[in-house]
């Protein structure tokens, strides 16, 4: 902050006055960080979105496309903004979160996603910091978490909580990789920070540790290969040369965060909700399988996971217990065979050809004369194929 805020003009007070108001409610609802960039800070948006979005790297992501123009430039998004107000919320685990795929009968599920909906919490925070900054400055505000067409880590890094590191996901010098990002755009004219800078020099341990190569270049990525993509946001069956390297991963995927060598300086999250429960530490493969949607809703109530439904996420229980090895999980597998869900049966089939001895399959495999589904008969077809 400048000086002696009373030899400065009238206009210069205000803005010094609002800025270290609204630091001050970020702190009090248990913000980490809180900075401030101008809603054109970042130019080279809108050109490095359209050459993802031409190469195809978002994958059935339709929705970037659709809102690729407001998306570009938070103006477009609303004309009167005059500040953007980044927050950022650690959410550092307290564990390796990577230890967890040494044990193959058990779920891998992404650190951020391991208690409640992150969302949630930060939306119902920044509205109630929202709420008193309009009614100290006489503002129009404007709160968006995640979900709206806003690039919050092109704008994060602006406004210098971090920057975007190879693996374009934000790194802090003090949270390393485990910053959830929200943003207040508001009328008001406030004090702007100064961005960061880059500071992975020559290290590329993120794009190393990803298991499915998902990074054509530093500073890329190819979503269609990310299993964080492939096991949230894709809908149908997941390509079966990428199975294998999913491994247990049954909800998104923290490898290439976890190797930043900048998490060494990272804390535990001090929000309790964001804190894992204990129950999705480290669930058992077999507990998974065995959720229909009503026990799976029940299970994953006020959780992100809850969101992609039931049968997208068996499937991806389906691929774990397929790449477990552990034939004591085939009986679980063999009876989705028969599930309802076109998705769950596909992978199902899958999952039991890894599981079962050749011949065993083969005689399993009888059932897909029956099977009215075209998508799961190829499924079985492929699986003979390569049983063959």
């Amino acid at each position: 902050m400048p000086g002696d805020p009373k030899s400065l003009p009238g206009d210069d007070r205000k803005r010094i006055r609002l800025t270290e108001f609204i630091r001050s409610e970020a702190a009090a609802k248990g913000f980490d960080i809180c900075r401030v960039t101008r809603p054109d800070s970042i130019p080279e948006a809108p050109g490095r979105l359209a050459e993802f979005l031409r190469a195809g790297f978002h994958g059935t992501m339709e929705w970037m496309e659709e809102t690729e123009e407001r998306r570009a430039d938070p103006r477009t998004l609303w004309s009167e903004v005059r500040s953007v107000v980044m927050f950022g919320l650690n959410y550092g685990p307290d564990e390796d979160p990577t230890a967890i795929l040494a044990e193959t009968d058990r779920a891998a599920i992404s650190v951020y996603a391991r208690n409640r909906d992150y969302h949630d919490i930060i939306k119902g925070k920044l509205k109630e910091i929202a709420t008193r900054f309009a009614a100290r400055s006489g503002e129009d505000v404007k709160v968006f978490v995640d979900t709206a067409p806003v690039m919050e880590k092109p704008l994060a890094m602006q406004a210098g909580l971090g920057w975007q590191g190879k693996h374009t996901n934000l790194v802090s010098r003090e949270f390393g990789s485990w910053l959830f990002l929200g943003s207040l755009f508001t009328t008001a004219e406030l004090i702007v920070d100064d961005p960061e800078r880059d500071h992975c020099g020559s290290c590329r341990a993120c794009l190393d540790a990803c298991p499915t190569n998902a990074f054509p270049a530093p500073y890329r990525i190819d979503a269609r290969r990310c299993i964080s993509y492939l096991t949230i946001e894709h809908k149908g069956p997941i390509a079966a040369e990428l199975r294998p390297l999913i491994g247990n991963r049954i909800y998104g995927c923290d490898d290439c965060l976890a190797a930043c060598p900048w998490n060494k300086f990272a804390a535990t999250a001090s929000e309790m909700k964001l804190r894992a429960r204990d129950d999705l530490r480290a669930p058992s493969l077999a507990f998974l399988l065995g959720l229909d949607d009503a026990s799976f809703r029940t299970f994953f109530s006020g959780s992100p996971i809850k969101r992609i439904g039931r049968d997208r996420f068996v499937r991806n229980v389906l691929i774990a217990a397929g790449n477990s090895g552990d034939s004591a999980l085939l009986p679980l597998c063999r009876g989705l065979a028969d599930d309802p869900s076109p998705v769950v049966r596909g992978m199902a089939a899958w999952a039991c050809a890894r599981l079962m001895l050749p011949g065993d399959f083969r005689a399993f495999a009888e059932r897909v004369r029956r099977e009215p589904d075209a998508e799961v008969r190829a499924e079985y077809e492929l699986c003979l194929m390569e049983d063959a």
